[in-house]
């Protein structure tokens, strides 16, 4: 059992580190208080070939897997950018490239994969809805067939990047749930292409992450062509999962990432601000927190990057078309929920107290803009809400993992 990085994830990590220390600290400062796109920074990221590390190489990809995508997201948030390292990658590769890999059909995967690689095309994933939330199998997003067309009618809420999204996948309801046999079935997923008159969205204003706009969408009466249709008719439960899953790593990864990068930012402090005339380093009230959550950090880490490789190991279906063969992996993405529910709790809980005793080492500075740990706190709260609540995490564990009966 290995538990260093593999030599392309220590090479990705080391570059996504160098790209993003290219980016002050005082430009993610401006960029979420101007609520600007970080333009310059994404064009890094497509220079040094980021946006590709999922996609094939026969698609102008690097071929990789969720893994080395972690590597990058760690470096990145290391470096520097802090949640903008996940979010960025996650809007275009894990909502978008990333399906489109697995569940695509060849022609879906030569009009998207080449243009996400080179950075022409953005992403974003549509599922959540106001009066549904965490509950996503009673989503009331419907698609109704007429002729070789999907005619889609909904409304979605907090969907981030589809303001810049070349394409989005949209989940909607291809059946009742009266209709199915199983709750799980009668989902399905749409490639949407941008811009569309017949998808609005307004910006929310939130309490941070403000370099990417999250919003409100309304979808009324839009055509979707049949061959947009992702993965299976009315198996997109399934689909959805090798999407929902990778997010739950990827914000794993993100979760301790940040608390390192906090961690770091206040051992430096501490080494250098001195009150009765020694550092503040030297007290043991500072020692121990850092000391403490940088352990926890180091487990978190760990258990992240097991679950990105369990994903990874998971075998795709030979026919991703197939209702039967794409339903029947589900033993498979049983264990990936369990690894991913388990990293995603543990890291946010751990990352969260990192930041805690980051601010708290900083003292009334921690407070202050200007030394950044605020920003990380309130861009590193979000993880107990999203992508799932810290609560139904733990109802997956206690469930799947535990065996305890059902609520």
């Amino acid at each position: 059992m290995d538990f260093n990085l593999s030599e392309h994830q220590e090479m990705v990590y080391r570059l996504a580190y160098e790209v993003s220390k290219n980016y002050s600290l005082d430009y993610w400062r401006e960029k979420e208080e101007k609520q600007e796109f970080g333009i310059e920074f994404w064009k890094s990221l497509v220079e040094q070939g980021f946006l590709g590390l999922v996609i094939p190489e026969e698609y102008g990809g690097s071929g990789y897997g969720l893994s080395e995508l972690a590597s990058a997201i760690e470096g990145l948030v290391r470096g520097g950018a802090g949640m903008a390292g996940v979010w960025y990658l996650m809007l275009t590769e894990i909502f978008l490239a990333l399906p489109i890999v697995r569940f695509g059909t060849e022609e879906q995967k030569e009009r998207y994969l080449p243009g996400i690689a080179e950075g022409k095309i953005e992403g974003a994933l549509a599922l959540t809805e106001p009066n549904v939330g965490s509950n996503t199998l009673a989503i009331k997003t419907t698609a109704v067939k007429e002729g070789d067309e999907y005619v889609i009618n909904g409304r979605k809420v907090f969907i981030s990047g589809i303001d810049r999204a070349s394409a989005f996948i949209l989940v909607a309801r291809t059946k009742s749930l009266d209709e199915v046999e199983r709750r799980s079935y009668g989902l399905s997923l749409f490639i949407v292409d941008m811009p569309n008159k017949n998808v609005r969205y307004t910006p929310i204003p939130k309490h941070g992450i403000n370099y990417s706009h999250s919003c409100e969408v309304y979808i009324e009466d839009l055509r979707v062509p049949e061959d947009n249709l992702l993965g299976p008719l009315d198996a997109g439960w399934y689909v959805l999962l090798d999407i929902l899953n990778p997010e739950r790593i990827g914000f794993a990864i993100g979760a301790t990432s940040i608390g390192y990068l906090a961690v770091d930012w206040a051992v430096e402090y501490a080494k250098n601000r001195v009150v009765f005339d020694r550092p503040i380093g030297s007290f043991q009230a500072i020692q121990h927190g850092l000391a403490r959550v940088y352990a926890h950090l180091e487990g978190a880490r760990l258990l992240s990057y097991r679950a990105a490789k369990t994903y990874d190991s998971v075998p795709l279906p030979s026919d991703p078309k197939s209702f039967n063969e794409v339903v029947g992996r589900s033993q498979y993405l049983r264990e990936v929920g369990r690894e991913s529910n388990i990293a995603k709790y543990v890291a946010v809980e751990n990352g969260i107290e990192a930041v805690y005793w980051a601010m708290q080492t900083f003292g009334g500075y921690g407070y202050a803009k200007e030394f950044h740990v605020e920003r990380w706190w309130r861009e590193i709260n979000l993880l107990r809400l999203a992508p799932v609540t810290q609560q139904l995490a733990l109802n997956y564990i206690a469930r799947y993992v535990l065996n305890l009966p059902r609520e």
